[in-house]
C-alpha cells in the first residue's frame, strides 16, 4: 500500500538532477495547525499587548507635558497672588484718594433742586508739622523710636521674610511725595551712606543695644558718614532712588543684622 503524504520536488537551474522529499500527511497537517496556532497567537499578543506598549511609549512625551502644564500652574498661581495684591493696594489708595465718593448720575441730576450746586472733592491729607523745639530729644545714642516721617504716609508693602509664597522684603514702604523730610528714628552714628542699586540713595545708623536702621529710595542725604545724630534729627529727604516703582521712603530696623518689624518699635505719628 502506497504511503499517503505529498511529495516536495527541488530542481536546481542547471542541474540535471532532481531531489525529492515525501512529506506525510499528518506532518504536514501539524505543520499547518501549528502555523495557523502561531499566526493567532502573534494577532492575539498584538492585540492584547500592542495598545501597552504604545502608551508606553507615550509616557515621556506625557511627562514632559505634565512638568510644562504644572509650571505654568505655578504661573498663573503667582499671576493670581500678585493681580489681587495689586487689587488690594489699588483700593487702598482709592479709599485714601477719596475714591469711595459717589459722583452724582447726570440722568438724575435733573431731579435735584433746580440751581443746587454740589462740590465734590477728595477728603484733606491730614500732615503734622516739621519738628519744633518742643519735640526735639536729648543729643546722644537712643534705640529706634520715633517715626521716620512727619508727614502723612501710606504703607504700600510690609516686613516678608520666611513665607515662601511672598517675595522677601526686610522693612516697610512708605508712599510720601519727593522731597518730604526724612528724620533718625533714634540717635546713633552714620555707619553709611551711597548708592545701592537696590535701595538707591540711602543712610544706615548703627544705634545702641545692636540696632540699625535703614532709610532707602532718597533723592538727597543730609548727614556724613561719621556724625553723630539724634533722635529726630533731620537726616535726608525722600526720593524715587534705585529699585522703586514710585516715590517712597524705604525703612528697615535691624537687630544684630537680622531684619525686624519695625511697626513693633515704632508707631506712625510718634
Amino acid at each position: 500500500m502506497a504511503r499517503q503524504g505529498y511529495t516536495v520536488l527541488v530542481h536546481r537551474e542547471g542541474s540535471l538532477s532532481t531531489r525529492e522529499w515525501h512529506v506525510p500527511r499528518w506532518l504536514a497537517r501539524a505543520a499547518l495547525i501549528t502555523a495557523i496556532g502561531a499566526t493567532v497567537l502573534l494577532a492575539l499578543l498584538g492585540a492584547l499587548y500592542g495598545p501597552i506598549v504604545a502608551a508606553a511609549g507615550r509616557v515621556p512625551l506625557l511627562e514632559r507635558e505634565n512638568e510644562r502644564l504644572r509650571d505654568e500652574n505655578t504661573r498663573v498661581t503667582e499671576l493670581a497672588r500678585r493681580l489681587d495684591d495689586a487689587e488690594a493696594r489699588y483700593q487702598h489708595l482709592r479709599a485714601m484718594l477719596g475714591g469711595d465718593i459717589r459722583i452724582p448720575d447726570p440722568r438724575t441730576a435733573s431731579s435735584e433742586a433746580a440751581g443746587a450746586e454740589r462740590l465734590y472733592v477728595a477728603p484733606p491729607f491730614l500732615a503734622r508739622a516739621p519738628l519744633s523745639a518742643s519735640d526735639s530729644e536729648p543729643p546722644g545714642p537712643s534705640a529706634p523710636h520715633r517715626w521716620p516721617l512727619v508727614v502723612a504716609s501710606y504703607r504700600t508693602r510690609g516686613l516678608a521674610q520666611g513665607d515662601p509664597s511672598v517675595e522677601s522684603h526686610a522693612g516697610l514702604d512708605l508712599a510720601v511725595p519727593v522731597g518730604s523730610e526724612v528724620r533718625a528714628s533714634g540717635g546713633g552714628l552714620v555707619r553709611r551712606t551711597g548708592t545701592d542699586s537696590a535701595y538707591g540713595e540711602f543712610v544706615l545708623l548703627a544705634h545702641p543695644d545692636g540696632y540699625e536702621t535703614m532709610y532707602g529710595h532718597l533723592s538727597r542725604i543730609l548727614v556724613a558718614r561719621g556724625a553723630m545724630v539724634s533722635a529726630g534729627q533731620l537726616i535726608a529727604l525722600t526720593g524715587n532712588t534705585g529699585r522703586s516703582t514710585a516715590p517712597h521712603l524705604h525703612f528697615e530696623v535691624r537687630l544684630y543684622g537680622a531684619s525686624v518689624d519695625p511697626m513693633t518699635l515704632v508707631k506712625e505719628g510718634h
